[in-house]
């Protein structure tokens, strides 16, 4: 049968079925099974026969210059395309020091020791602060400057007792292993006795500085404050 005859043969049906309803259609499309009816007209063709087509198209080019055509339909090779091969990239993982154990462990004194020249800039920077405090005339950043120059004299006050607790213990270390030498018992202090050292040491301190009378009634005032509130709070 030659292709006119079929297109006139499906002219007709559709034709035929212009009359019928949509249920009509859709019964009569049940009946016939949808490949035929949708073979007879639309002229449609099924998907595995239109990838045999597709898949049996001459890709050949026609010169050997142009760029070869390749299918969409058929997969590629895996790596087809890849020229160099690939180098596994491996992933930067962050660490903090402060809490990974690869980078040791946290020693106080050396870390002191070795930041001793903090405390210098800190001086520096404290005589620098009072000169400005001297000058400025705003209020509020008077008050900005006074609290950081505050700040920074406690940081040298800690620091500066933290220094002369670990030349103390320095200092019975030493002691101690003089003490062995000579063949006599060495001498390990109580924590209380300990305790009791540095507080007169800092009695000592605050005498030669004049600054007893101060600490005293600041403690007096600090014990008061206290007692204060508990006696509130019982109320």
């Amino acid at each position: 049968m030659e292709s006119s005859d079929i297109d006139e043969e499906r002219v007709a049906i559709r034709e035929e079925l212009k009359g019928l309803t949509f249920e009509q259609l859709q019964k009569l499309k049940e009946e016939m099974g949808t490949k035929l009816f949708n073979k007879k007209v639309f002229n449609s063709k099924s998907p595995s026969s239109k990838f045999k087509e597709h898949e049996n198209k001459n890709f050949k080019r026609e010169n050997k210059n142009r760029p070869r055509e390749i299918s969409s339909k058929i997969p590629q090779k895996k790596f087809a395309q890849q020229s160099a091969p690939v180098i596994p990239v491996q992933k930067n993982i962050p660490r903090d020091p402060r809490f990974d154990s690869l980078c040791g462990t946290f020693k106080e004194k050396a870390f002191h020791s070795a930041y001793k020249f903090i405390d210098d800039i800190r001086e520096k920077e404290i005589s620098i602060l009072k000169k400005k405090l001297k000058k400025e005339k705003n209020p509020e950043e008077k008050e900005k400057v006074k609290y950081l120059v505050q700040r920074m004299e406690n940081q040298m006050r800690e620091a500066k007792q933290r220094h002369e607790k670990d030349q103390q213990e320095k200092e019975e270390h030493t002691a101690r292993i003089q003490a062995l030498k000579h063949g006599e018992k060495p001498l390990f202090r109580k924590k209380s006795e300990k305790t009791m050292l540095n507080l007169v040491q800092k009695f000592e301190t605050l005498k030669k500085t004049g600054k007893i009378n101060k600490h005293i009634e600041k403690k007096t005032k600090a014990l008061k404050a206290k007692e204060r509130s508990q006696h509130n709070y019982f109320e």
